[in-house]
């Protein structure tokens, strides 16, 4: 089972859960607890091979390596801890976990909330990813992290993100990486069926103005799907929650709290 912390509230009956993206580990949200447990009991999710969930694997388990096999381990710990429904907290590829677990289990999600959100890779995102494929033999896969994390956020202000998830993926193992990287390397198609698709549970977007990889394709689809809405910040990157943690966390629990009193 996925390794977790939790921290229950008082009072509320409301569960958050924050689910990184690849690399990462829970403890990129560290700027996100403190305001997130005044209002909500909050859960925190390492992915399968990532910080402190090393889940072992079958032969036959690598075979069915996919979106939809990584998202079950989410559910199978929320049925586990008894979480009927929690609204969802993603960066990055974090957010393709989110919104594929809406797609199995739309009873468990209240709320989609996504930042730097990743809805299609454009030529020069696929072309990087062909590459670390490509290299992924030779070249140290930490190598190849930093180059994805220095074109993603390429800007002297993203360091502090870059730093991060950089010195995260370190506690990643290689062969977990190199099986993110081939799934990542093939994901147009799945994410061409979620930008299809509205999946009607409210959604709200949290992109940088700077995120010039990954925001036009959101802006597209908030025009399109009437239960998605999008926030743009000023002058921050792909790692919103890091970048402008003020702002993510005021406009993420404001939007939490409008559902509620809707």
């Amino acid at each position: 089972m996925l390794h977790y912390k939790k921290y229950e509230h008082e009072t509320s009956q409301e569960w958050v859960t924050f689910i990184h993206g690849a690399g990462g580990t829970s403890s990129i949200w560290y700027k996100q607890i403190r305001d997130f447990r005044k209002e909500f009991n909050v859960l925190m999710i390492d992915l399968r091979g990532h910080g402190a969930s090393k889940l072992s694997f079958s032969k036959e388990n690598i075979k069915k390596y996919s979106f939809e096999f990584l998202t079950n381990d989410v559910i199978e710990l929320l049925d586990h801890l008894k979480i009927k429904s929690s609204h969802f907290v993603g960066i990055s590829l974090g957010t393709i976990i989110i919104r594929q677990l809406a797609e199995m289990r739309r009873d468990m999600v209240s709320s989609m909330i996504m930042g730097g959100a990743i809805l299609k890779l454009n030529f020069r995102s696929q072309i990087l990813m062909k590459l670390g494929v490509t290299l992924k033999s030779v070249l140290p896969y930490m190598l190849l992290y930093k180059l994805f994390a220095w074109v993603v956020m390429p800007r002297k202000k993203h360091k502090e993100s870059r730093n991060l998830f950089i010195r995260e993926a370190k506690k990643l193992y290689q062969k977990e990486f190199i099986r993110w990287f081939r799934l990542t390397s093939s994901i147009n198609p799945l994410l061409s069926f979620f930008r299809s698709f509205d999946v009607k549970i409210p959604t709200l977007y949290i992109m940088g103005d700077e995120d010039y990889m990954f925001l036009p394709p959101v802006e597209y689809l908030v025009k399109r799907h009437k239960s998605a809405s999008l926030v743009v910040l000023p002058q921050c990157g792909h790692v919103v929650n890091v970048d402008k943690p003020d702002q993510f966390n005021k406009e993420s629990i404001g939007f939490i709290k409008a559902l509620r009193r809707a």
